[in-house]
C-alpha cells in the first residue's frame, strides 16, 4: 500500500452520501493519501456502499488492472465485495500500518454481442425474454452444439457472481482461484422437441460459450451485465470468454471468500 497513495472514493453524490464519507475524506488526507478527482489518476479505487456501489465502481471505472479496489459498506454488515464499514475507521488504520491488508485477484467475464460490442462482467451476464414468451437459443460450448435451450433464460456467472443470481437459482457456489464461468438456466422447458441438461455447468477458463437467438420473434431480450441492463435490438450472437483481466481487491487477512460466504449464508 506505501507505493499507492492516490485515492479516488466512487460514490453517490447526494447531500446524505456526502456526509457520511466526509469523515473518510478527512481520515485519508490526515495519513497521507493524495485524494484525486478523475479516478483515471487514481491507483485505489474506494466504492461506499454497498455491493452494488462496488460494482457500478469497477464498471464505470474501466475494469482497470493498474489499482485496487476496495469496498466500504454503509450497512451494519459486510459483504462479499465490503470489507470495511464505513464507521470502523480504526479498524481501516490499523490494518494499514500493520500491513494486514491483503490482495485477491478476482475473474471477469467478457460479453461480445453481434461481433461489434464488448463488455465486462464481474458477477454475471444474464439474458431473459423480455416479452411474455419462452427465449430460444442454441448453446454452442467451443464449437460443439451442446443444446438447444428454451425457457425463461441463462445466466453466465463468474466465481464471486456465483453466490447472487446465480446463487437464487440454485447454481454452485465456485472458489474465486478457480478461473472459470459457470451456466445456469432459468426456468427451462423440456419436453420432445427441447431438451436441456437441466443443471448447472461450469466452463474452465478456455472454453468459449457461444448463444444463438432463433429468429422467432423474440430478438429483443433483457440482458444484464452484473447490475445494469443492456438495451441492444435484434441480437442474433451473444459470444462470452473468460476475460483476461484479474480485478485486484483488497481484502483483510481475516476476511477469505470463505469466511464472507460462512458469514452472509450459514
Amino acid at each position: 500500500m506505501s507505493n499507492r497513495r492516490n485515492l479516488y472514493f466512487y460514490h453517490k453524490r447526494d447531500a446524505d452520501m456526502l456526509a457520511k464519507a466526509a469523515t473518510l475524506y478527512e481520515l485519508a488526507e490526515r495519513y497521507g493519501f493524495t485524494l484525486v478527482q478523475d479516478p483515471a489518476k487514481a491507483n485505489i479505487i474506494a466504492s461506499i456502499g454497498g455491493d452494488g456501489t462496488f460494482l457500478q465502481a469497477v464498471r464505470k471505472t474501466g475494469f482497470r488492472e493498474d489499482c485496487l479496489y476496495a469496498g466500504i459498506s454503509t450497512n451494519r454488515s459486510l459483504s462479499m465485495y465490503c470489507d470495511f464499514k464505513i464507521e470502523d475507521t480504526s479498524k481501516m488504520i490499523e490494518a494499514t500500518n500493520n500491513e494486514q491488508i491483503e490482495v485477491r485477484r478476482y475473474p471477469a467475464i467478457e460479453v461480445t454481442v453481434d461481433g461489434q460490442s464488448t463488455f465486462h462482467c464481474l458477477n454475471e451476464f444474464s439474458i431473459r425474454s423480455a416479452i411474455i414468451k419462452t427465449l430460444v437459443m442454441d448453446v454452442f460450448i467451443d464449437q460443439l452444439h451442446f443444446e438447444t435451450f428454451r425457457g425463461d433464460g441463462l445466466i453466465v456467472a463468474t466465481p464471486t457472481g456465483s453466490t447472487a443470481y446465480n446463487k437464487s437459482v440454485n447454481g454452485s457456489i465456485v472458489d474465486p482461484l478457480l478461473p472459470c464461468m459457470q451456466v445456469s438456466e432459468l426456468a427451462s422447458v423440456n419436453n420432445n422437441r427441447y431438451r436441456t441438461l437441466g443443471a448447472s455447468f461450469i466452463l474452465s477458463g478456455d472454453r468459449s460459450l457461444t448463444l444463438k437467438i432463433a429468429a422467432d420473434g423474440n430478438d429483443h431480450p433483457t440482458m444484464g451485465m452484473d447490475n445494469e441492463a443492456l438495451s441492444i435490438r435484434h441480437v442474433e450472437k451473444i459470444e462470452i470468454k473468460l476475460s483476461e483481466k484479474r480485478i485486484k481487491t483488497i481484502k483483510l487477512k481475516d476476511n477469505s471468500f470463505w469466511e464472507k460466504v460462512k458469514r452472509t449464508f450459514l
